[in-house]
């Protein structure tokens, strides 16, 4: 069964993909535009020749978003779809459609907000291309440590439960992971490549279409799944708390 699941994951993705392409496409890319716009700019007061493309830009805003937001909504969905089996009826006695969209809004906290804070997303033009191995490598970093730090409260909730409950031993995990990000998040070192002459309401009109789009890629796949998942359950009934869901 944890077989169909992948699936069903995977098709959540897909579908989320179409629905955060559309979101992008009228929200982001306009964005992306205006950036692109100024940089021309900045080129030509400079008397810098503009640079050649590679692919055109109906391209990038059409087909090239549109391929990674499917790839990346089916590679998320069928992640998501296999943390959902192990989850099943280890986290207490929550239905499938719950624990979906729980597993999803914290998925979304974790791999999305918490990075996001410390390296948001920049449009065309904000950035030294010098850096962009560096930059790249630390939000990378950000974002292992970020679930590492997930795992590890988990850890702390599991083992505090039959002491403190489930209430507080949830608490005690969720400080424990503020407590490990807020240190990390302070270590780790500060970029800001922000032209000054960049439009502030571009860059924040742009960091808001990109969170705007994985709010919809996550929200999208946490309810989808929890429905298609929770219809599979209903119909043909599972065992909970183990590895995978069995079949009675």
């Amino acid at each position: 069964m944890v077989g169909k699941w992948l699936l069903r994951g995977m098709l959540a993705g897909v579908v989320a993909g179409l629905v955060t392409f559309a979101f992008g496409r009228v929200v982001g890319e306009p964005q992306v535009d205006q950036a692109i716009s100024f940089e021309q700019k900045m080129d030509a007061a400079k008397g810098e020749p503009a640079e050649p493309e590679l692919v055109s830009r109906p391209t990038q805003a059409g087909l090239g978003l549109l391929t990674g937001v499917m790839v990346y909504g089916a590679a998320v969905g069928g992640l998501f779809s296999m943390v959902m089996a192990y989850a099943y009826g280890r986290v207490g006695r929550i239905d499938a459609r719950g624990l979906s969209a729980l597993l999803a809004l914290i998925a979304f906290v974790v791999i999305v907000v918490v990075p996001g804070l410390k390296y948001p997303a920049n449009p065309p033009s904000v950035g030294d291309p010098e850096t962009i191995g560096m930059r790249t490598g630390l939000y990378f970093t950000m974002l292992a440590m970020s679930i590492a730090a997930a795992v590890f409260a988990s850890r702390i909730r599991l083992a505090t439960i039959a002491r403190l409950g489930n209430w507080n031993a949830t608490i005690a995990g969720c400080v424990a992971y503020v407590v490990i990000i807020s240190v990390i998040e302070l270590s780790l070192p500060v970029i800001n490549e922000v032209p000054s002459a960049f439009p502030a309401v571009v860059l924040w009109k742009f960091r808001i279409a990109a969170l705007g789009m994985q709010v919809v890629m996550w929200t999208t796949i946490g309810l989808l799944f929890g429905a298609l998942v929770a219809r599979s359950v209903k119909e043909q009934g599972f065992v909970r708390g183990l590895s995978s869901p069995v079949r009675l």
